[in-house]
């Protein structure tokens, strides 16, 4: 995601007491996912859903005493964009690798016969702060990924949904989708559809709420053409479609070791292939442009591994 056309700075001057006052505001800022540049001053994107909050956030310091000047700037001159947009996505990686971490313990506390009932409050919890975390995630931090990777992880193990018991029927005409901004299991299942399933399947990226409902979903938590145990989508495709060749499976050891991170196969492909997506996600806006790169990525990297 590029930078924002301008930031807002707020410079807050706060009473030394109560220091619960401080506290407060330091809070908010925070849970509004503002970046502290220095003491007491702030930055957040200018984007239209963040202004108000801003604008409230002022209007109770000054109830409680302080001072806060809001500057809506084209640039800080001082600090290049670029920077704090790092330091942004470096905050939010933070956030998302210790959602990833609680979201593995709590899968290994199941693994180990934990309580369904204990261990689902606590998962509403987590899905609570991953949806906090998401709204305040302005650049698309890489780490959450991870942390989507791991949430789908232990949803599969409480509650897994049956892959098909036999080939996929027939899905000409069909619509297909699955989640917005899709990284190397999601293009790689698009391109596995579109070769050998549904040469003129449509795609499109959407939501779980909303979906089309008579779209064939993929690589979604809770659907049969996703993660079941260890295995990512694509592999879940090629044991619905009975496909085995050794071009496609060496293909479906990169796409696993590349989206999962666990290093099943050991191929030296998964890191080139996962930083090559992640260019066309940081160079395309756009779902439907990243889908027509990643389809010729794939189809590369099929040949290649292919003719090996």
């Amino acid at each position: 995601m590029r930078p924002p056309a301008g930031w807002w700075v707020v410079i807050l001057s706060l009473p030394r007491e109560p220091s619960s006052t401080r506290v407060r505001a330091w809070r908010r800022l925070r849970a509004m996912g503002a970046l502290a540049l220095r003491s007491g001053v702030w930055v957040l994107p200018a984007r239209p859903d963040i202004t108000g909050p801003v604008q409230d956030l002022a209007r109770q310091i000054q109830r409680l005493g302080g001072e806060a000047t809001l500057l809506e700037v084209s640039r800080v001159e001082n600090v290049p964009d670029a920077e704090i947009v790092r330091r942004f996505r470096e905050a939010r990686d933070a956030d998302y690798r210790s959602l990833a971490e609680r979201y593995r313990r709590l899968r290994r506390a199941l693994e180990r016969g934990g309580r369904k009932p204990r261990v689902r409050d606590e998962a509403a919890r987590l899905a609570r702060e991953l949806d906090r975390v998401r709204a305040i995630d302005f650049f698309d931090a890489p780490a959450g990924e991870e942390a989507r990777r791991a949430r789908e992880q232990f949803e599969a193990a409480l509650a897994p949904a049956e892959p098909p018991a036999a080939p996929l029927g027939d899905l000409r005409g069909r619509l297909w989708v699955t989640r917005p901004r899709p990284r190397v299991d999601r293009l790689a299942s698009a391109w596995f559809i579109r070769r050998f399933v549904e040469p003129e399947a449509r795609f499109v990226f959407a939501p779980p709420e909303a979906q089309p409902a008579d779209a064939v979903p993929f690589d979604m938590a809770g659907v049969a053409l996703g993660h079941h145990g260890d295995r990512c989508t694509f592999e879940t495709l090629l044991a619905v479609t009975g496909r085995r060749e050794p071009g496609l499976e060496a293909l479906a050891q990169i796409v696993h070791d590349a989206d999962l991170g666990d290093g099943k196969f050991a191929r030296p492909e998964a890191p080139g292939l996962d930083l090559a997506v992640r260019g066309l996600l940081a160079a395309l806006a756009d779902d439907d442009a990243v889908l027509a790169a990643g389809l010729t990525l794939f189809e590369g990297l099929y040949a290649v591994v292919s003719a090996r």
